[in-house]
């Protein structure tokens, strides 16, 4: 089944008040697994999904997929109702999953190819080759699915979740286990993919990747979202930056005239001073450090990363 996209939406995803509770089973209770969650991924963007294990990322997907049957709420996938048009609305997303699955005795070939059937896409439709080109893969096409590297079934993951041309894709954990090489060419795909107009949903571990791919990231945290914002504004959480100084002469211990600051002096002999930048500037901090007598030699300033607003609001407990 091929999405006509003559409809352009302007949400590729709209969760509403989406809830999903796993009930009691034997010695396990009851698991709200997602918790009255609003989310709209914008048309045309890179979405980073983040979050620590458990916190219901895959339940999220899962529901999309059709795998989870949600508890309330509504879901809407390219403006289409998952509950009124299920087949429709789930055949304008294709996934990733984190779980390489497929049968190890066909070729990608046939793999695709079968994929394409389950989809309904007709034959003279079908771009199993040129999919398998993109990514790298049409040397293989007929070698046994057994006999291809982990990152080739990477690849061919991708591949599978393509042969339907959905508007929407979503990634869960892609570069999970791969080299740097692969990662890099896969993202390089992902780019080109989205430069013709696919959204891209984008689940993973490795921050620095969602921090330099995505326009807008969501933060899940036992069920909820605790943040849903471009990825700039969201950087700009932390209002907090590290000033370095690297003094003219060596020093063996922070000045005490610095006592009252948030100093720190380094392996390496340089000062590194945490600061508020709403509370103080760098200009006032270099006023003091010259006059603790500290000849500056150079200095840099260090913005928190992604990593760093994903540790603070996610070190609480629930």
């Amino acid at each position: 089944m091929t999405i006509q996209t003559s409809e352009m939406p302007d949400y590729a995803i709209e969760a509403i008040g989406l809830a999903k509770t796993y009930a009691a089973s034997g010695k396990m209770p009851e698991k709200r697994a997602l918790k009255n969650i609003d989310l709209k991924v914008p048309r045309g963007s890179i979405f980073g999904l983040l979050g620590p294990n458990g916190a219901g990322k895959s339940t999220f997907i899962n529901i999309l997929a059709g795998l989870v049957t949600k508890t309330a709420g509504k879901v809407r996938i390219w403006g289409m109702d998952i509950d009124e048009m299920p087949r429709a609305s789930r055949a304008a997303i294709g996934v990733v999953n984190q779980e390489i699955t497929m049968d190890p005795f066909f070729t990608p070939l046939e793999a695709l190819e079968l994929q394409a059937g389950f989809y309904g896409v007709p034959r003279r439709e079908r771009r199993s080759l040129e999919i398998l080109r993109a990514v790298g893969l049409d040397d293989k096409q007929d070698a046994y699915v057994r006999q291809l590297s982990g990152g080739m079934k990477r690849r061919l993951m991708v591949a599978k979740a393509l042969v339907h041309t959905p508007p929407v894709l979503i990634l869960d954990e892609p570069t999970a286990g791969v080299d740097v090489e692969l990662r890099r060419s896969l993202w390089d795909y992902v780019r080109e993919l989205h430069a013709r107009g696919t959204t891209i949903i984008l689940t993973t571990h490795y921050l620095e990747e969602a921090e330099e791919l995505c326009d807008e990231i969501a933060i899940v945290n036992h069920g909820e979202i605790i943040a849903c914002e471009p990825t700039p504004q969201l950087l700009r959480r932390l209002d907090r930056k590290t000033l370095t100084i690297f003094p003219r002469e060596a020093l063996s211990a922070v000045p005490p005239e610095l006592a009252g600051l948030d100093a720190a002096l380094r392996p390496d002999g340089a000062l590194a001073i945490h600061f508020r930048t709403g509370e103080t500037g760098i200009g006032r901090l270099l006023e003091q450090v010259r006059a603790a007598g500290v000849g500056i030699d150079d200095l840099a300033t260090e913005e928190p990363d992604l990593e760093d607003v994903f540790v603070a609001l996610t070190s609480h407990p629930a």
